[in-house]
């Protein structure tokens, strides 16, 4: 590219980290916008990433921080309530066979990895401001933002990634919101048992799902996956006792993990939801990625890889050619819808199948394809 172009970031989470980084190095100028203060530095148990994943955190420059702080392992073990080992399988490794099929991180870590790197590509980073008004004009040359703190800037484009309710998807007249699927999930940080080296998932017992991966060599995130329950009926002080009554009726490593599930404000508490937006991901000048376009449920551990995923392709699009336009943003979603959709689709189908009780779905034949399907770049 030989113009200069300014680009504004809505969001400082994966997507609009990777996306940051990814156009400073190609030298656009890029402002990035986080409306809290604290950047997430600090919130979240763990991440599971995929393969996928692994490999545009490698093209951002970050794998050996990664690999340095997570725990990296290649297979899954299916358990009974009671903790006995039904099955191991192995893995897909999505990202080519010199990443590891999976590693699990605290989720603190992995946002402190994207920062440092998104401020030493240059940008300029301002948190607690918001965009409040987005002014395009007819020849389509950019976009004018207005700011809570008052300021007004113009920019040749606008990467909304500010996630699941993203006030700038609602902004630029896109009305699909996230909706639930009926599920929800508890999350807690705990301590490593020694003999966890991999995720364990036990389906069945008092909940659809219990499972935990492993974050560090000292570290795991555990999580329970039940029917959702009205938010407002579960008083925060409780989520400990809550999350505890559930885990404690399954074995094996869990007994050791339930022991820590003590502080409430370490346990959290969500729905699962679904959304895809269809037809386009953007307006004139400001286009979607990440949860801001799309979001699954985690039945498939795919919510962040798409998300670098679609700061990959945007970036690799936008640096490659002069023209910003309506074809190139419109080939854009063509290119990522046909990878997101049977993501969306099959995280969906997976939690639906336990919903309604499927004692002989094809969960193992579901899961093979779409991760078999993503092991393609891009």
């Amino acid at each position: 590219m030989s113009s200069p172009r300014t680009v504004l970031v809505i969001g400082g989470g994966a997507a609009g980290n990777a996306a940051t980084i990814l156009l400073r190095r190609a030298g656009v100028t890029v402002d990035l916008i986080e409306a809290k203060d604290d950047w997430n530095a600090t919130a979240g148990s763990g991440i599971t990433l995929q393969g996928n994943a692994l490999r545009v955190l490698r093209e951002l420059g970050v794998w050996e921080q990664m690999e340095r702080s997570g725990y990296g392992f290649d297979s899954v073990g299916i358990t009974a309530p009671d903790g006995t080992v039904l099955h191991v399988a192995e893995d897909l490794r999505t990202g080519g066979d010199e990443l590891p099929a999976t590693v699990g991180m605290q989720r603190p870590h992995l946002q402190r990895v994207l920062i440092d790197a998104v401020r030493a590509s240059g940008a300029t980073v301002r948190l607690g401001v918001r965009a409040t008004f987005f002014e395009q004009s007819a020849d389509n040359d950019g976009v004018t933002v207005r700011f809570t703190d008052g300021s007004e800037s113009h920019y040749d484009l606008v990467i909304a990634a500010d996630g699941l309710g993203s006030t700038t998807r609602a902004a630029i007249g896109i009305q699909d919101k996230p909706e639930p699927t009926g599920m929800a999930i508890w999350r807690v940080a705990a301590p490593r048992p020694s003999g966890v080296t991999r995720t364990d998932l036990a389906y069945g017992g008092s909940a659809f799902i219990a499972g935990y991966c492993p974050t560090s060599e000292s570290t795991l995130y555990a999580y329970v996956v039940e029917a959702k329950r009205d938010r407002a009926t579960i008083p925060v002080d409780s989520y400990a006792d809550e999350m505890r009554r559930l885990a404690s009726t399954y074995g094996g490593h869990w007994p050791e993990i339930t022991a820590h599930i003590t502080d409430p404000g370490q346990v959290n508490y969500t729905w699962f939801d679904r959304m895809l937006v269809e037809g386009s991901w953007h307006r004139g000048r400001v286009v979607l990625v990440g949860d801001a376009a799309h979001c699954c449920p985690p039945t498939l551990a795919q919510g962040a890889a798409l998300s670098l995923e679609d700061a990959l392709v945007l970036t690799e699009m936008l640096t490659s050619t002069e023209v910003w336009d309506d074809a190139l943003f419109q080939a854009y979603y063509e290119r990522r819808i046909a990878r997101v959709r049977p993501v969306v689709e099959a995280s969906v189908q997976i939690g639906q199948w336990q919903l309604d009780g499927v004692r002989d779905a094809d969960v193992p034949g579901l899961m093979g394809r779409t991760m078999t399907m993503l092991r393609e770049l891009p």
